[in-house]
């Protein structure tokens, strides 16, 4: 199988991919389907509970209405 030709010069692709880090810091909405607890962090970590059964969701995807 081919691979797909990206449409970014290697430059521009890090500089996306740390733009896309920086608007991750101490913005992930992160939600326990075990304990339902909800938390922000930077990153995808597992629950304080110990469960790995969290749902991760960018902050910066929802609208500043």
């Amino acid at each position: 199988m081919a691979e797909t030709p990206s449409h970014f010069t290697p430059e521009e692709l890090e500089s996306w991919r740390f733009g896309l880090a920086q608007a991750n810091l101490n913005n992930i909405l992160c939600h326990c389907r075990d304990c339902d607890a909800t938390w922000v962090a930077s990153e995808e970590v597992p629950c304080a509970c110990g469960s790995r059964r969290v749902e991760y969701i960018a902050c910066w995807q929802f609208p500043d209405d």
